[in-house]
């Protein structure tokens, strides 16, 4: 078992002891083929360390321990106890704050104050769903007088998780939250770029005391651990958080495998729409905030800003000077704002999205080139002079690469705004109440920010219209995703007609 620790060091918190196996059934183990699979600092380019790789008969083993604790001990626990668990899961993470922050920043590239602030997050996260384990209710209902009718909400049974790799603890908790609140066990692949962070949390699942097989994690690639996980016949239910495209490879194996019910928060390419009468350097702060935040890399990113023609050139103007203040560099170091994309596939791929734009012939006001030599780091990049129908303009670009484009009226921006295949999230700014409340109805998207941008909080739900997903994590709606109605009908001694 020691083989499946190694010593790694961060510049926050020195020396620690990271898991590398797979943590099935409350162990750590190697997987059935003996795989492993290398983890790269994308600041530095180099190998932080190697961990085991699940295949798809590590994910059997474990789908059997989930099944095996979720008919057992975890079916015989009361929902205060589960309840309980989620808090001393959340107090071990309070405590390891800065230890979860510095591995998220060294496997990801993230500034440590934005991995500071996922980790408090999760931390409100599990308290909250926590606090919803002993008030998952049913309702009796009366259809006649000799019945007594009622409605039970059950867990689903085992799930199978797959989470991304731009907000890896974030999504873990949103994850885990809602499942074990309801009573399910899980069997989680983490992403490939990032599965330190997850080790990290399925140690301190261990130490809250959750019994053996209600939490299983697999280290592993999608095509392989994940499809294991998405066309598994004794899983019962499979959550993902990633591309459309890979969303749209899940469902079609839920469907013909054991049409387990599938939830997905897929894609987006969100409109940030500032109209003429709005607090330029609010906005400003904000729009940069909605693209640059993580990199850019986030789902529900602002990459599509309309400008209203009155404010257009003063506006361009400003962003332009906050764009190149925003420090990029080392996670680690002083007020450091942007860090590196995650890995060299995904640099690749947001570099040629910013030659597209170019080529296509919008105009390049700031950025456009990599920066330094050494890691994945990119310019903040603002293009602008972009037409509908520019590739940077139509697809998730997933870096700091913002369109930006010119409006006149109102209808033409809803137009111009719901005029895509996704719908994830939408902005508004403007001091006119009537203007915010009647463009965020009108606007195709889960999420509209009003004179704001990438305000998630855990109370609040959060998925996408169209094919930006189905279902909702976080708040009470994403209990729903892991429980199933059972209506109870007892008919009352009697004669039978």
């Amino acid at each position: 078992m020691s083989h499946l620790f190694i010593d790694l060091k961060t510049p926050l918190t020195g020396s620690y002891k990271q898991p590398t196996g797979l943590f099935i059934n409350n162990e750590w183990v190697e997987g059935v083929e003996k795989k492993t699979f290398e983890t790269i600092n994308p600041t530095t380019e180099e190998v932080i360390c190697s961990v085991c790789e699940g295949t798809e008969a590590d994910v059997d083993i474990a789908v059997k321990a989930a099944r095996k604790a979720f008919e057992g001990a975890w079916h015989q626990t009361t929902p205060q106890q589960r309840g309980v668990l989620l808090f001393k899961l959340a107090d071990i993470c309070e405590k390891n704050l800065d230890l979860l922050a510095a591995v998220e920043s060294l496997d990801n590239g993230k500034p440590l104050m934005l991995s500071r602030g996922d980790v408090g997050a999760i931390i409100g996260c599990i308290r909250y769903y926590g606090g919803w384990a002993d008030k998952i209710e049913g309702k009796t209902i009366d259809i006649a007088p000799d019945m007594f009718s009622y409605t039970r909400q059950e867990p689903i049974g085992v799930c199978g998780q797959i989470i991304p790799w731009n907000f890896p603890l974030l999504m873990f908790s949103w994850k885990i939250g809602p499942a074990l609140a309801t009573g399910n066990t899980i069997v989680m692949k983490t992403a490939e770029q990032t599965p330190l962070s997850g080790l990290l949390m399925a140690q301190f699942i261990k130490e809250a005391g959750f019994p053996p097989g209600v939490f299983n994690l697999i280290n592993g690639f999608g095509k392989t651990a994940g499809a294991a996980i998405s066309a598994h016949m004794d899983i019962d239910k499979v959550a993902f958080t990633g591309s459309t495209i890979v969303g749209r490879t899940i469902m079609k194996a839920a469907a013909a495998s054991n049409l387990k019910k599938v939830t997905l928060e897929l894609g987006g390419k969100s409109p940030n729409i500032v109209f003429n009468d709005a607090d330029i350097e609010q906005a400003v702060s904000w729009v940069n905030f909605g693209i640059y935040y993580n990199h850019g890399q986030c789902c529900c990113a602002g990459s599509r800003v309309y400008v209203q023609e009155g404010i257009y050139d003063k506006f361009v103007a400003a962003f332009k000077k906050r764009a190149e203040a925003n420090k990029v560099g080392d996670p680690f170091g002083e007020n450091t704002f942007q860090g590196p994309q995650v890995s060299k596939l995904q640099f690749d791929r947001v570099m040629g999205y910013i030659e597209s734009g170019k080529a296509e012939g919008a105009t390049v006001e700031t950025g456009g080139s990599r920066l330094g030599d050494k890691g994945y780091f990119i310019e903040p990049t603002i293009f602008t002079n972009v037409k509908p129908e520019m590739k940077i303009m139509q697809e998730e670009i997933f870096g700091p690469v913002c369109a930006l484009a010119k409006f006149s009226t109102e209808e033409e921006v809803l137009h111009l705004g719901n005029n895509t295949s996704y719908g994830l999230a939408a902005a508004v700014h403007t001091k006119d109440l009537n203007t915010a409340i009647r463009v965020s109805n009108a606007l195709k998207a889960g999420t509209v920010w009003v004179n704001c941008y990438n305000m998630i909080h855990h109370q609040l739900p959060f998925g996408g219209f169209k094919e930006s997903g189905i279902g909702r994590e976080l708040g009470e709606a994403a209990l729903a995703n892991y429980t199933q109605n059972k209506s109870v009908s007892i008919r009352l001694s009697g004669p039978l007609f």
